[in-house]
């Protein structure tokens, strides 16, 4: 199970605990300094002949040096907020969070609502500058009316808000003073899997806590949907509650990475822990504290991963990899760019892709208004399509655009179509009259599905009357027989399935059927 607001639990718990005095300047532990790690650095030290048990040379038989110099600029985040009850259990991770230490929001009188009580979380974060700038997790500070930052050296001083990115859950605070302790992020170099690690902060409301472990894996994606935009640095350091927006630094002192999430059966370590590397940390940030948000660059459209199933009925070659696009928002940047829905994008700015994933990744980097170059594969064919950036509409906004779509439910008595039976299915042009029976938009066409035969592969797919076939091998589909003739050819090839475009509600799903799966012959019939 994800947890990400450690803060919330360390709170509860209730504990608050100063650690030690605090240095002004800058840190600068010896050697910080950007270097590339290569197999003669010290900080792989090859053990071969060496007695089993004996530590091998250059492993450190402290790390207290290390803590000495870079704890000061650790902080500790106090945050005074309202947090429903209710509410909370509905985020993904909090299904077995403690709900009986937080207060459920009174019942309103004759139907008006009361204020949510109020909560107290705490987290972590460090300095980033001499003139008060903390970085922290935009989870840590999500809602707070009141924020809280306590040093090292028993002081408390209230922060402001600068900005926030839920999308890579950072946050940048800043408390007024100047010879703030602080250190950097280290962007150039970065220590491989194997390589020690130090994680301080705030666990359970215990300030000023330091453990140690090592990089266990680079580049986990989808540890939280929320935070597409980040490919997290897996650590074994034992992080908890409260440790959220802490720093990860490596041998060396530098802060390689925020540590934001852990996995656990629990809600508590054990060993899996997620740190947002530092070049994302890095780069969010600077932007946060110079515009107070985060711009990213949005061409409008839906890409998908280029699948097994994708690979194989369309016949490209099993180490092919890129973005399946799957959709194009209407008069949207793409569009007008020329991109088109069954485009595989195999590069942008001529960099290869390996996925959906890394694609938005890809384009959310570029700047608004830039031209980005687009290498696709369009029926075999490779060919670049350029299409200019604009600003990346706001969640809400994108959710309501991928909403999922209703089903469609036909008048009572209302005249079906007449159709042909094709594939397992009863198919009809998409007229206007069809257009209105099925709430279709103008941009739809196709073939629409009026009946899907029962047992039918479609039928376990659970297509329904009211969706529409639109495209068969990344074609466009005008009439019945366009699909029987692309069947025929495919199997005449001796190709294994065929993929075939199913628009919903106005999106489009890729669906890709084993041709052994579909009627060898098929009888006109009406419907």
């Amino acid at each position: 199970m994800l947890k990400r607001k450690e803060f919330i639990a360390g709170a509860a718990v209730g504990l608050v605990l100063a650690a030690a005095a605090t240095a002004g300047g800058v840190i600068d532990w010896p050697d910080a300094r950007a270097q590339s790690v290569g197999p003669a650095d010290a900080l792989l030290v090859r053990t071969q002949g060496q007695p089993v048990f004996a530590p091998p040379p250059g492993a450190p038989m402290s790390f207290a040096d290390i803590v000495d110099a870079v704890s000061p600029a650790v902080v500790s985040i106090d945050v005074r907020q309202r947090v429903d009850a209710g509410a909370l259990r509905q985020i993904p991770g909090f299904e077995n969070f403690p709900f009986d230490i937080l207060p459920e929001q009174p019942e309103g009188e004759q139907g008006q609502d009361q204020d949510v009580p109020e909560q107290f979380g705490s987290g972590s974060g460090f300095f980033i500058s001499a003139d008060g700038y903390i970085v922290t997790n935009n989870h840590v500070v999500e809602n707070a009316e009141e924020i809280t930052v306590r040093l090292n050296d028993d002081r408390e001083l209230t922060a402001t808000l600068v900005g926030t990115d839920p999308e890579t859950d950072l946050a940048v605070l800043r408390v007024e003073g100047n010879n703030f302790p602080y250190v950097r992020f280290e962007t150039e170099a970065r220590p491989r899997v194997g390589d020690w690690v130090l994680a301080i902060g705030n666990p359970l409301g215990l300030g000023g806590t330091v453990t140690a472990g090592v990089v266990s894996a680079y580049g986990r994606q989808n540890v939280d949907p929320r935070t597409a935009y980040v490919d997290y640095m897996q650590i074994d350091a034992p992080i908890n509650r409260g440790n959220s927006g802490g720093p990860t630094f490596d041998i060396h002192g530098r802060v390689i990475g925020v540590n934001s999430a852990i996995l656990s059966p629990n809600g508590y370590s054990v060993g899996i822990g997620f740190a947002i590397p530092a070049d994302t940390a890095d780069r969010i940030t600077r932007q946060l504290i110079s515009q107070g948000n985060v711009q990213r660059g949005y061409v409008g459209i839906t890409v998908g991963s280029v699948t097994d199933d994708i690979r194989e009925a369309l016949a490209l070659p099993d180490s092919l990899e890129g973005a399946y696009v799957s959709g194009v928002n209407p008069d949207g940047p793409g569009e007008r760019g020329g991109l088109q829905e069954g485009d595989i994008v195999v590069a942008v700015n001529g960099e290869a892709v390996a996925d959906n994933t890394e694609l938005t990744r890809r384009v959310a980097a570029v700047a608004v208004g830039e031209t980005v170059a687009f290498d696709v594969l369009r029926n075999g064919d490779r060919r670049t399509v350029n299409v200019r950036a604009v600003a990346r509409p706001s969640a809400r906004e994108l959710a309501a655009l991928n909403a999922e779509p209703e089903r469609v439910t036909l008048p009572e008595g209302a005249s079906v179509p007449e159709g042909e039976a094709a594939i397992g299915l009863t198919l009809a042009p998409v007229t206007g009259q069809v257009r209105e029976l099925y709430g279709l938009g103008d941009r739809v066409s196709g073939l629409v599905i009026t009946e899907v035969q029962p047992r039918s592969r479609f039928a376990r797919l659970g297509v329904l009357p009211g969706d529409v076939l639109t495209r068969a091998d990344n074609r466009p589909l005008r009439s019945v027989q366009d699909l029987r003739g692309t069947v025929q050819r495919l199997r005449a090839a001796g190709r294994p399935s065929i993929l075939l475009s199913l628009n919903r509600g106005g999106q489009s799903i890729p669906v890709a059927i084993d041709l052994d799966e579909l009627p060898v012959a098929d009888s006109a019939a009406g419907g």
